[in-house]
C-alpha cells in the first residue's frame, strides 16, 4: 500500500476534533451522530463516551454493526472506519476517557451508572481523496498500534 495514503488516513483521524458515528436503528436504518473525539491513539479501536440511557446506546447493543467517518472538508478527504462497537460500563475502560469536564455530565463519578464509553473495533477503512475512493482491510493501515 502507498505509505502517502495511510499517513493520510493517519492525519485525518488525528487531527479531527469531531467524527460522525453511524448505528443502525430497529427498522434497519443508518443513524448518524455527531460526537467529540476524546483520544487519538489508536486507528483500530476508537473510543467515544455518552450516557449509557441514550438511543444510541440502545442501538449498539441490539446490533453492533457501526461506521466512523472523519473528514476535512477544506481539502475535500474523508476517511469511513467501518466495524463494530461495543458497549463499556466497567471502570477501567471508563477511566480511560474520564477528565475534569466529565463530572458536569456525571455527578456520580467514573462509576456513575449513566456513563459509560462507546469501543469502536475498526475492520475496514475507505478513504475518500483526489475524487476517487481505496478500500483497504485495517491492518494494511495500522502500524502495530
Amino acid at each position: 500500500m502507498n505509505d502517502n495514503i495511510k499517513s493520510e488516513i493517519r492525519a485525518l483521524r488525528e487531527n479531527s476534533a469531531i467524527a460522525y458515528l453511524a448505528s443502525v436503528n430497529e427498522e434497519g436504518y443508518p443513524q448518524m451522530k455527531a460526537m467529540l473525539v476524546p483520544e487519538h491513539a489508536s486507528m483500530k479501536e476508537q473510543y467515544f463516551s455518552t450516557n449509557t440511557s441514550s438511543k444510541r446506546v440502545d442501538q449498539f447493543l441490539k446490533n453492533p454493526k457501526a461506521s466512523v467517518y472523519y473528514s476535512d472538508n477544506e481539502l475535500g478527504k474523508g476517511v469511513l472506519f467501518t466495524g463494530t462497537i461495543e458497549v463499556c460500563i466497567d471502570h477501567d475502560t471508563k477511566a480511560l476517557l474520564w477528565d475534569d469536564n466529565s463530572w458536569q455530565y456525571y455527578p456520580k463519578g467514573i462509576d456513575d451508572e449513566d456513563y459509560c464509553v462507546l469501543r469502536f473495533t475498526a475492520e475496514t477503512v475507505n478513504y475518500y481523496h483526489d475524487l476517487k475512493n481505496t478500500t483497504l482491510k485495517i491492518n494494511e493501515v495500522i502500524d502495530n498500534d
